[in-house]
């Protein structure tokens, strides 16, 4: 490996580690097959899928010593055999800078000595323009905003944790107490405390922030801020991309489709469906990507053209969409008349005209979903004869499972959670995150034979069961691979639910391993802190009923972090005796207060109130954890 590694020049071996950096997002120093994967299909915006399939298997091939992963010394070795095939140079264009790319040294406690890290302008600038329109009216933000796209402002803006609190809460409303975030005395101590917050808070919400601790975003390292930020403002702008949440999306249903193939497809393939459907419309070509694709503008205009206001509704002013922009030649010039119209719409957010005609994807995807939540232009009525009454919605629970999962950085990216876990390949990486081995060389991955695809979904099915019940020592009585492969709801969310239990307590290993720690040794710790701390809050199960009013939960972190508490923000009640109103803001200030202490708490404030017993354990279980000074769960 090493006489391959010589014969690449000095550049040339800086541009691979920077590629084999990006791929590498768990940052594990190996990158896997689900690594690769991830790449490609943000490549596959300008690469073919064969082609994908071809350097997909050239990795896996090129896995020499055959142990699941691919190392440096590997990936080199592999671009070099790619080099000299006549895909080269897609793959190089791929993973090679772009203008806009600035690379920085930088060290941490997860990263090699001297690892270069890159961060794209670009993105610093959409993000900066987003959150200044975003929070400008926010007073707690008065003295971050606006800042300067121009300079590095947005990395120290975000060192005393109340912007990401206000941006998780802006991407999805009431995930944070604001009463909890420290707004007024900004010293080293309250601002860990909100950044912790802030990354506990993100997790719940399904961002991935393994290896981000709170040091690392007060020093403002930019790969990791971008990293973050791009994904609280895509789980925003991703919100309301879902048919039980917008049945006006059923209209994007092809003649002689299932509705249930409709229900399974990504929010970005949605959106590229939602583009094309009006492309359509305006008579004009369609669209695959949104990067070589857009690049001329022509999409944008004729879809601006489709979508602004006709004028139709009582207060809805009509805006008519100059096309005469499609007239000129230079590609820069017609992208900033593109852009000036969907200014008209209050949409000009995320894209520069350069950032347009270079085809940044992510930008551009960006670009579009806000166009879509801003002027969507699909009719409720046409729903293609669809009963709309049959589009069950995720439940509470269902949503905290998913974003369990890709908080973990599972791949790829759970976004329904029965029909992408139908091959198991996210179960078996949920069972390494709990110790499970997993035999890699047992399992069927992508891309699928055409014929026959399901029966090798079905065989990892199969294993992902039989891993369960014998080597995870799991109660699977009655589940079967074909429970899991049809996504039968029952029988993979009592799978999941013992997964994430697991996960849960497996931080209180010097009490035993994970599937030791029984719920009654979890109770049995709670009412014996409790009554250290001379409180009356004991509970007799998960499902005691004063656990409805979160004084339990408020009280025990009162125990094992005082002064956490502000025991004005709670209520008490006369006679321990609270309405709805009160019991659910109790919940939603113990949930808050919890995660900013360090407890990564997936529940919700409902779960409390509800005394849903299942995620009720996981709340004391993870502030057992933080108890016992394990502040990660």
């Amino acid at each position: 490996m090493e006489n391959n590694i010589t014969q690449i020049s000095r550049e040339d071996l800086e541009d691979l580690r920077e590629a084999f950096n990006k791929i590498d997002i768990d940052n594990s120093g190996y990158v896997s097959d689900f690594e690769l994967q991830e790449l490609f299909r943000e490549a596959s915006f300008s690469l073919p899928g064969y082609r994908v399939r071809q350097i997909i298997e050239t990795f896996i091939a090129g896995d020499t010593n055959k142990d699941e992963k691919i190392s440096f010394e590997e990936f080199v070795s592999i671009y070099q055999e790619l080099k000299s095939k006549e895909f080269s140079e897609t793959f190089r264009k791929t993973i090679a800078r772009r203008d806009g790319i600035r690379s920085f040294g930088g060290t941490s406690g997860i990263s090699s000595e001297g690892t270069q890290h890159s961060y794209s302008d670009e993105e610093k600038v959409a993000f900066v323009n987003w959150i200044n329109k975003a929070l400008a009216k926010d007073q707690d933000c008065g003295h971050l905003l606006p800042m300067n796209p121009a300079n590095d402002s947005l990395f120290t803006s975000v060192r005393d944790g109340i912007l990401l609190c206000k941006m998780i809460n802006l991407s999805q409303p009431d995930t944070i107490d604001e009463r909890v975030i420290n707004t007024k005395k900004r010293t080293t101590f309250t601002m860990t405390e909100n950044l912790v917050l802030a990354l506990n808070s993100a997790s719940a919400i399904g961002c991935m922030v393994v290896n981000i601790d709170a040091h690392d975003l007060m020093a403002g390292k930019p790969h990791l801020v971008l990293g973050l930020l791009w994904q609280i403002i895509k789980t925003g702008l991703f919100a309301d991309i879902e048919i039980s949440r917008n049945e006006a999306l059923i209209s994007l249903l092809a003649e002689g489709e299932e509705l249930d193939h409709l229900l399974s497809i990504s929010p970005e393939e949605l959106l590229l469906r939602w583009v094309n459907y009006h492309l359509r419309n305006a008579g004009t070509q369609t669209i695959s990507n949104f990067s070589e694709d857009i690049k001329d503008s022509q999409a944008y205009f004729y879809l601006l053209d489709q979508i602004s206001p006709k004028g139709d509704g009582d207060d809805e002013m009509s805006v008519d969409i100059d096309m005469n922009g499609l007239n000129e030649p230079d590609l820069e010039v017609r992208a900033e008349l593109m852009l000036r119209q969907a200014a008209r719409l209050d949409c000009r957010q995320f894209v520069t005209p350069h950032d347009v005609t270079s085809g940044i994807s992510k930008l551009n995807l960006a670009f579009v979903a806000n166009l879509f939540n801003m002027h969507p232009a699909l009719q409720r009525s046409q729903t293609n004869g669809i009963d709309t009454a049959q589009i069950e919605g995720e439940t509470k629970e269902e949503k905290t499972f998913r974003n369990w999962m890709n908080s973990l950085g599972v791949s790829p990216h759970v976004n329904h959670l029965y029909r992408d876990l139908c091959d198991a390949l996210v179960i078996f990486q949920l069972y390494e995150k709990v110790n499970v081995p997993v035999n890699w060389k047992k399992v069927n991955r992508p891309p699928y034979p055409v014929l026959g695809s399901n029966m090798k979904k079905l065989e990892n099915c199969n294993y992902a069961v039989g891993l369960g019940r014998n080597e995870a020592q799991f109660s699977l009585v009655g589940i079967g691979g074909e429970n899991l492969n049809e996504g039968s709801p029952m029988h993979t969310l009592a799978l999941v639910w013992q997964l994430m239990r697991r996960y849960t307590v497996q931080v209180l290993s010097n009490l035993g391993d994970g599937q030791k720690v029984g719920d009654q040794i979890i109770l049995s710790w709670v009412n014996a802190t409790l009554t250290k701390g001379r409180k009356d809050t004991q509970i007799n199960s998960f499902k005691d009923k004063l656990i409805s009013t979160s004084l339990p939960v408020i009280d025990l972190i009162d125990t094992i972090a005082p002064n956490a508490v502000k025991q004005e923000m709670v209520k008490r009640g006369e006679r321990g005796e609270l309405s709805d109103a009160e019991k659910l803001n109790n919940a939603k200030y113990a949930i808050s207060v919890a995660r900013k202490i360090g407890a990564r708490v997936y529940a919700l404030p409902e779960d409390l109130v509800e005394v849903k017993p299942k995620m009720v354990l996981t709340v004391f279980a993870c502030l057992m954890g933080r108890g016992l000074k394990k502040a990660e769960c």
